[in-house]
């Protein structure tokens, strides 16, 4: 049925967030679902879905604008379908350790599209990343792997018990 494809769409600038994502889709596999990972500025389309979930990195406290761009070009069919989204930013411990909101761009898409949940990874930038605030990071000692696959596995079934509840 079409509830069993279900495409991780995901905005990154240096690919800690495309590695969530297939993390996520891996999880969903697992459980019998099909699914299809993808950059969001690639996707033409997501009616062929019959659920969707879309990551974006947190770059100076906003989420990646392929992400964005994705949920504003496709948003009446996102509207239609269950749609979960994730970010990935904070570079310390923050995110294991309690709930972090959304960013402000993030909770009107929630809001609009009426998505069945969100949560915020720890991110990841190791040396060599790409980018002027990424290199000043780094050069202050605040890089390294912040993200938790434990707990991003654990979001992941989440998501595929409610598809399961769904289909």
């Amino acid at each position: 049925t079409l509830t069993d494809k279900v495409l991780v769409a995901y905005g990154t600038t240096n690919g800690s967030t495309a590695e969530i994502a297939e993390a996520v889709a891996d999880v969903l596999r697992k459980d019998g679902l099909t699914v299809e990972t993808a950059p969001a500025a690639s996707v033409a389309d997501v009616t062929p879905y019959g659920a969707v979930v879309v990551g974006g990195g947190l770059y100076a406290g906003r989420w990646h604008k392929d992400a964005r761009r994705f949920v504003r070009r496709h948003r009446r069919a996102l509207a239609e379908r269950p749609l979960w989204l994730f970010s990935s930013g904070p570079l310390d411990a923050s995110a294991a350790e309690r709930d972090i909101p959304p960013v402000p761009a993030v909770r009107r898409a929630m809001t609009r599209l009426d998505a069945r949940g969100h949560v915020t990874f720890g991110g990841c930038l190791e040396e060599g990343a790409k980018g002027r605030i990424a290199g000043m990071i780094l050069r202050n000692g605040k890089g390294g792997d912040f993200r938790d696959f434990t707990q991003i596995e654990r979001w992941a079934a989440q998501v595929a018990q409610e598809l399961a509840g769904a289909r």
